[in-house]
């Protein structure tokens, strides 16, 4: 589960309303089941954010992880003569 934490909702974060639109399905049955629109969507933005932001992540650091990546094909761990295991 990615972690939204910096999205955790307090007095001090300022709130903007907005319209969202949703299918009409949907909508009425989250409010059949007395689901909090607002804090559904919020958490559900909050981990589109974070997945996003790990596939900026991963993709911006790609060329770093290949090269270490080569580099202990080629050469191994660098602490691995002080491996027990």
């Amino acid at each position: 589960m990615p972690d939204f934490a910096a999205f955790a909702p307090s007095d001090a974060s300022p709130r903007r309303a907005t319209n969202v639109t949703l299918p009409e399905p949907l909508l009425r049955e989250a409010r059949s089941l007395g689901i909090n629109l607002s804090q559904a969507c919020e958490r559900g933005l909050a981990v589109a954010v974070a997945e996003r932001r790990r596939a900026r992540w991963l993709e911006e650091n790609r060329d770093a992880m290949d090269a270490w990546n080569k580099h202990v094909g080629e050469q191994g761990l660098p602490l691995a003569v002080y491996r027990q295991f």
